[in-house]
Formats: C-alpha cells, sequence, structure tokens
C-alpha cells in the first residue's frame, strides 16, 4: 500500500451524512446510517442494540439515533479529512456545532500528530444542515444503572463495588472475556446488553487504497451509544471506568491525548451536551473518576476472581481466544502497574511470563516512565504512577537480584523520593459522583 498524498486526499472535500433510519424489532432496534464521501464511496454503518422498555417515544429515538450519527461518522470522514460535512438528515445549532468540532479536534490529536497532519482548530471544518430539527423534549424515569465492560481491569473494579441492584451491563460487541468478567461479578445474560457494531468494508478498502488511518475517540462513541441503550432499556445512570490518569496527555506540552474522550474534560463536556440536547435525566459518568491508575490496580489486585480472565491486550484482543500478546505498550504498562501487589509468580500466572525480563521493551519501559517526549499512544497511566509503581517493586526486592528492566531502572533513575507522594491515598475532586457514591469509593478505599 502507497500513502496518498494529502493534496489527493483532500480533493474529495464534501462528507455527507445523507439519512439514518430505525428499525424495530421484537427485542432490537437495528441502526443504520447513511453517509458518502462524494465522489469517492457511498458508505452504511449499523447498530442493533437490544430493547425491553416498550413505552418509549419514537421522537425521543430518533434525536438519540442522528447524535449517535453525527460521532460515527468520524471514523469514515477521517479517511479523507473533508473540509465540509453536509448534514441532510437533521439539523443543530451552532453550540452543537461547537460540540462536535471539539471531539473531532481532539479526539483526533493521536491521529493528526501521527499522520504529520497540521490541523487548525477553526478553520479544520465546517457543518451545513438541511433536515429537520431534533429537539423534541420527553420525559422520561428511568430505574437503575448501566454498566459500561471492555474486559480491562478498571470496568472490574467498577463490577466489584457498584450496586448490584437495578444494575445490568453494557458491552459493545461483547468478547468472551467481557461476559466472563460480567458473569463473575454476578450477572445473568439478562442482565448484560449486547450491542453489535458494524463498520461498512469500505473503510477497510480505503484503508489499504491509501487514504488516512488512525485512532478515533471510541469512548465518545460509547457515550452517545450508551445513552440509547439506557433510553430503550429504562436506565437512568450510565456508570463509567475512567479514571483521573486518563487526563495526562501523550505527548508532552501538548494536549494530545489518546484517551481524549475518557478525559474528565470529554466527560464535563458531554454532561452539558446530554442536559441540553438529549434528556434531562439520564446521567452519564465515570464512577472511578476519583482515582488513578494506579490505585485501581491496588485495587483490583485483591479481588482475585477476575485475575485470569481480565484482558486489555489490543493485538491480542484480535486473537481467539483473546491473549496478552506481551510486547506492546499496554501489557508492560499493566504488569508494571499489578507488579507492586502480585510481583513475580501471580503475575506470571496471569501473563505468561516475566516481563520485567525482556530486554526487547526497554524503549517502551522508558516511554512508560517519561523518559521519551511521548508516551505510548495507548491506555495507559501517567508518568508519575509508573514510576511510583516501580520504585515500590525495587524497594522490596534485593537489589543484586533484580530482572532486566528494574535493574536497568535501579542503575539510572531510581530515587525513593518519589514514594513520599503517597499515591494510595490519592483523591481527585474533579468527579460527578454523588456524595453516597463517594462514600461507597472512598469505604472501599479505606480511606474517610
Amino acid at each position: 500500500m502507497i500513502r496518498k498524498s494529502l493534496e489527493e486526499i483532500r480533493k474529495y472535500d464534501t462528507f455527507i451524512f445523507d439519512k439514518f433510519v430505525v428499525n424495530y424489532g421484537l427485542e432490537e432496534v437495528e441502526l443504520v446510517f447513511d453517509y458518502e464521501i462524494v465522489n469517492l464511496k457511498k458508505i452504511k454503518h449499523r447498530l442493533v442494540i437490544p430493547w425491553n422498555n416498550k413505552d418509549i417515544d419514537k421522537d425521543m429515538v430518533n434525536k438519540l439515533a442522528f447524535n449517535i450519527g453525527l460521532l460515527e461518522m468520524v471514523s469514515y470522514w477521517k479517511a479523507v479529512i473533508s473540509p465540509n460535512i453536509l448534514v441532510n438528515c437533521g439539523t443543530i445549532t451552532d453550540k452543537q456545532k461547537e460540540f462536535f468540532k471539539k471531539v473531532y479536534y481532539y479526539g483526533l490529536g493521536e491521529f493528526f500528530y501521527v499522520n504529520k497532519l497540521e490541523v487548525d482548530y477553526d478553520n479544520f471544518l465546517e457543518i451545513v444542515c438541511n433536515g429537520p430539527a431534533y429537539d423534541k423534549e420527553v420525559s422520561y424515569e428511568g430505574i437503575g444503572s448501566l454498566i459500561a465492560i471492555g474486559g480491562g481491569k478498571d470496568s472490574c473494579v467498577t463490577l466489584s463495588i457498584y450496586p448490584k441492584k437495578d444494575s445490568s451491563c453494557f458491552i459493545i460487541n461483547a468478547k468472551e472475556v467481557m461476559l466472563d468478567c460480567a458473569y463473575v461479578a454476578g450477572y445473568e445474560d439478562k442482565d448484560i446488553y449486547k450491542i453489535k457494531r458494524n463498520i461498512d468494508l469500505g473503510l477497510l478498502e480505503l484503508n489499504e487504497d491509501g487514504f488516512l488511518n488512525g485512532h478515533t475517540p471510541f469512548s465518545a462513541m460509547v457515550a452517545f451509544v450508551s445513552f440509547l441503550t439506557a433510553y430503550l432499556n429504562n436506565k437512568k445512570y450510565i456508570v463509567l471506568s475512567n479514571e483521573s490518569s486518563s487526563n495526562e496527555a501523550n505527548v508532552v506540552g501538548t494536549k494530545i491525548n489518546h484517551q481524549y474522550s475518557k478525559s474528565y474534560e470529554f466527560e464535563k463536556d458531554f454532561q452539558d451536551y446530554a442536559r441540553e440536547f438529549l434528556n434531562k435525566e439520564i446521567k452519564y459518568y465515570s464512577f472511578l473518576r476519583p482515582l488513578s491508575e494506579y490505585q485501581i490496580a491496588m485495587l483490583f489486585a485483591k479481588d482475585k476472581r477476575f485475575h485470569q480472565i481480565f484482558k486489555s491486550c489490543n493485538p491480542g484482543s484480535k486473537e481467539v481466544p483473546w491473549k496478552w500478546c506481551c510486547k506492546c505498550a499496554k501489557c508492560l504498562f499493566v504488569y508494571s502497574l499489578l507488579a507492586p501487589f502480585l510481583y513475580k509468580d501471580e503475575l506470571v500466572a496471569i501473563f505468561g511470563k516475566d516481563l520485567f525480563e525482556d530486554k526487547e521493551l526497554l524503549d517502551l519501559f522508558l516511554e512508560l516512565l517519561g523518559k521519551r517526549n511521548v508516551k505510548p499512544f495507548d491506555c495507559v497511566g501517567t508518568f508519575e504512577e509508573i514510576n511510583y509503581a516501580v520504585t515500590k517493586v525495587i524497594k522490596r526486592l534485593d537489589k543484586n537480584k533484580l530482572p532486566y528492566l528494574l535493574e536497568y531502572y535501579y542503575e539510572n533513575y531510581y530515587d525513593e523520593e518519589i514514594l513520599e507522594k503517597d499515591l494510595e491515598h490519592f483523591y481527585s475532586k474533579k468527579n460527578s459522583l454523588s456524595l453516597e457514591e463517594e462514600k461507597l469509593l472512598k469505604g472501599f478505599m479505606g480511606n474517610d
């Protein structure tokens, strides 16, 4: 494959969100979105969502579906980054346009950086609308919570703590690992809403033909899709497991953040958007937002029910069954963060090897530690957390028998002063938890 020039890519200057259709089945609702890259390709994107709340307002469903479509199109738009988006099936206000421009711009920060694209925020995108306004206010009283499950340690910790009463789980393109995490937590199939999301294969053809490809704001999609899922299933709360660590940028001195749509900034923006343009009664927030990745690892280490089940490795997710590849930044990050609590036999039982002995992981290790200018583009914690965790491990080991990566760290960077930060008792006030939820979380942490 030969990468096309930017001039050749941007000649497709108009992207159209043409229409969407909502098909109601007995137990599922299908959404079909029609997009077009003018003079290049027509696209169909599909979602299938379980449905058990028959007392719904179809205007409300159409409003939520339309908003999903505005976000989902980023996966296809990025292939050509057309300067003009034409929306034929609905209308949004200038304030809504600014919201989506911000999500596109910062949610694609990594994409722009990796593809070496200099994009000006004020001029990179114009949205023009020609359709009806979806602005009907609908009264709604949901019950209980919808917990997003991804199969990693974070959602497992939420499953461990969050009350099960009136709660259900929400999974997009369910894998066995995700389902097993829900089962271990005591949820049954009837409590698990499995969403099917089908990308148009035409996107893969564009990628093969040399058009632009890269990371998109997946968690922003989760936010919009979970909102409709909650409404279709009579839920009031949407519960995520994003932590404070996701606020840190990947490129030092910038806002380029692989986890932008997991950040507190996005969470607040989406909450404001949802209250004004979606529905005031459905609440979206992250239950673990006050905590760091280090603390979540500490809590996860205590609940051994999930240790042989959970997975976070992205390359390994493409295999059946899902595996730890033991070569990527996410594998090394999770291993390092759990090491203060589980090293060594328990970690080897999870990953199959001691990653600290792998010399080929040194460059990734240094990137995770912040010894390079760029943190790996993956869902990993802060530089401070990794240094803190590694220092914790080294402090209790025999300095004459350290594994390769820890020996390298000890000889070049080791400084016990970092332990004075006491990350075990960190608590971010930038969160959306109620007083009752804060009491629950702090109680589980053993903090007052």
